[in-house]
């Protein structure tokens, strides 16, 4: 049994993990986990779990939490860790293997042992770095350890990003250290070491304007929001830069990592965190969007003679800055260093790291097909040869993304030059250019290292869009054997018949995928806790994987509330009630129009009239069946990814999709007549 820190406080045991309910126990494990082989004090532990303004029973409640952690343990199997009791407080004994706090420390002192093996450190730290797995203690009410711990805990890993991309700045590997420095300025806006890296490793790599005008945006952000300029390390490289000199030996600015237990200089020098501390994406939390990095190690281990009495450890108070909303580039990775060995332009661009897919679930036979499609030998063609390898097409919000960029992260042995997606639409819903894409690959594939890269062009519009792409010659940069998966919501059959291919059409869950889904969001606990309404669940979200993303996301906002209760919550309304109420934009309603809104208005009038029809359209039953809607109409729509299935069976509409569209339908008309 493992304990996880590094994200929400879980209970592991191999793949099965437990995500803990917040609640009093949860806050005092969380507070004794973060001081693990250390004595912690009574009076730490009761701010800890009620907060500065406790009541009178504190001391006597506080009993009655260890009482309740012991029984969990001894529930869950937890043996080889217990909570002692000892003189002024308690102590929970932990090694590297049972909690990844300290795996990860150890790793980092590991590391930084292998200062003259840079290849060797880098891939240590990025082992260590792999251990986080999104917001730190989210699952965790205290504000007191949000307040003393999480800062702390959080600068660890900042750190540790720093050495990694100065070590990818030493091997030469500027593309690549690219690749993570564009996500960090951006989320970390005040942070001016990850500034620093990134406008070396753009001057490194000829992009000399891009150095400077990067210098240019940092330093007005300085200025305009915290009133300082830019560090004098930063105006020196500015200097070098624009007298066009040698900067000698990359990495060097930033020391080592330091080990936990050293002191950590949290000036503006060593690039402390100045304001912005963005939370991660697949646990909810206020403003959420990245793990949190923040200032300062935990206490290691407490060795005392056998004779004395244990020391008292109380945490000492760190302040911790005031968050503020951080808009991360688009496309990019959030989390631990991307390990993708290509360079990415800037955000607007669309270009970035392949992301990982946070509870991944069910498409195990497209994904295992998708995968050998794309490790299977390269074709023999030209010196430039593309192999369109894969097309993943199906409705909006059907996970043709995710697919997508789940193998992707699967194979990436197979393409050692790096793995990039490509977003084929901008935000507002317009489609890029072949030409606009094609410029900004340019940079990105160019700056890749050896061997053959896989492309994911995500959401493309029309065959149009891609064609220039795979031709002889585009895009620019490319090397040998490049891969290239599209996804859509067209069938896009003229690619194929042009370019070859496999297509994967992507249809809605399983119920067992869905309820999967939920275990996998929500936790084993509280899934099996009620099978009977998460099955509910899925089945009011139609098995639609859109909509149980949405809606596994609004229950872990809601951790006290009943599957149950959500059923009935869920089930009065459920157009309304898939969204996320601080992003308005996530919704299943927003969704589907932006799906429509690319329809001919022709084709939107035919499926319009379909919608109001039973769910299930015949095909094959001539005139008197068809209607209004000739079979060509229904086959483009399908095409479109709005209608499921076709000839020789019947056409069906997905339910979410047919209630929205006569919602819109009716406020439409009800509009009309107040006209």
């Amino acid at each position: 049994m493992r304990f996880q820190l590094l994200g929400p406080l879980a209970l592991a045991d191999g793949p099965d993990t437990v995500v803990l309910q917040p609640s009093k126990p949860a806050n005092l494990l969380a507070a004794l986990l973060l001081n693990a082989n250390s004595t912690v004090s009574s009076g730490y532990l009761q701010r800890a779990v009620w907060g500065e303004e406790q009541p009178a029973t504190a001391k006597a409640a506080l009993q009655t939490c260890v009482l309740r952690l012991r029984r969990l343990f001894a529930k869950h199997g937890v043996t080889g860790t217990s909570i002692e009791a000892v003189p002024g407080g308690y102590r929970i004994v932990a090694r590297p293997p049972t909690l990844d706090l300290l795996a990860f420390r150890d790793q980092v002192r590991r590391a930084t042992a292998m200062d003259r093996d840079p290849e060797a450190e880098l891939y240590t730290l990025r082992d260590a770095l792999s251990l986080w797995q999104g917001a730190l203690l989210a699952n965790v009410r205290s504000a007191v350890l949000h307040r003393d711990e999480v800062p702390r805990l959080a600068e660890e890993r900042l750190r540790a990003v720093e050495r990694v991309c100065d070590l990818l700045l030493r091997l030469g590997r500027c593309g690549e250290a690219l690749v993570d420095l564009w996500t960090a300025t951006r989320v970390y806006p005040g942070h001016e070491r990850f500034h620093e890296q990134l406008i070396e490793a753009l001057y490194r790599s000829g992009r000399q304007s891009q150095a400077l005008a990067e210098y240019r945006r940092v330093k007005d952000f300085l200025r305009e929001e915290l009133g300082v300029d830019p560090s004098p390390s930063l105006r020196r490289l500015e200097l070098s830069i624009l007298r066009g000199e040698d900067l000698g030996p990359a990495g060097q600015a930033a020391p080592a990592v330091p080990a936990s237990g050293q002191a950590v200089d949290s000036g503006p020098a060593a690039g402390a965190l100045v304001s912005r501390v963005v939370r991660g994406e697949t646990v909810p939390q206020p403003d959420a969007e990245t793990p949190e990095l923040a200032p300062g190690p935990a206490p290691g281990p407490v060795t005392t003679p056998a004779t004395a009495p244990a020391p008292v450890a109380t945490p000492a108070t760190v302040p911790t800055p005031t968050p503020a909303p951080v808009t991360a580039p688009a496309g990019a990775a959030t989390g631990a260093p991307s390990a993708a060995g290509a360079c990415v332009p800037p955000a607007d661009a669309g270009i970035g790291p392949v992301p990982g897919v946070p509870h991944f679930t069910g498409r195990v036979a497209e994904a295992e097909a998708m995968a050998a499609r794309l490790t299977a030998p390269t074709p023999t063609g030209p010196a430039d040869h593309r192999t369109l390898a894969v097309v993943v097409s199906g409705a909006p919000g059907i996970g043709k993304s995710a697919l997508a960029q789940h193998v992707a992260r699967q194979v990436g042995d197979a393409f050692p030059a790096g793995r990039l997606l490509v977003r084929m639409t901008r935000a507002d819903g317009e489609p890029r250019t072949a030409g606009e894409v094609s410029a900004a690959l340019a940079d990105a594939l160019g700056a890749a290292g050896e061997g053959r890269a896989l492309l994911i062009l995500d959401d493309v519009v029309d065959a149009d869009q891609v064609r220039p792409l795979l031709a002889p010659g585009g895009p620019p940069g490319a090397g040998p054997g490049l891969a290239v998966v599209v996804t859509s919501r067209m069938g896009l059959g003229g690619l194929i018949a042009t370019h070859g291919g496999w297509v994967q059409r992507l249809t809605a869950f399983t119920e067992a995928e869905s309820y999967g889904l939920l275990l996998a969001a929500l936790g084993a606990e509280r899934v099996e806790a009620e099978p009977d309404a998460a099955h509910r669940l899925t089945a009011v979200c139609g098995h639609f994987p859109a909509a149980l993303r949405i809606l596994t996301a609004r229950l872990l906002t809601r951790p006290g509330l009943r599957l149950a209760d959500a059923v009935d919550w869920l089930g009065d309304d459920p157009l309304a009630r898939l969204t996320l109420t601080d992003s308005p934009g996530h919704s299943v309603t927003c969704l589907f129009d932006r799906a429509l809104d690319r329809l001919d208005p022709r084709l939107s009038q035919a499926f319009t009239h379909l919608a109001q029809g039973p769910p299930e359209l015949l095909a094959d039953g001539g005139p008197e069946h068809e209607g209004p809607v000739p079979e060509a109409v229904r086959e483009q729509l399908a095409d479109a990814g709005l209608l499921e299935d076709g000839p020789p069976g019947p056409y069906r509409i997905h339910g979410l999709l047919r209630a929205h569209v006569r919602r819109t339908a009716r406020i439409r008309d009800r509009r009309t007549e107040k006209v």
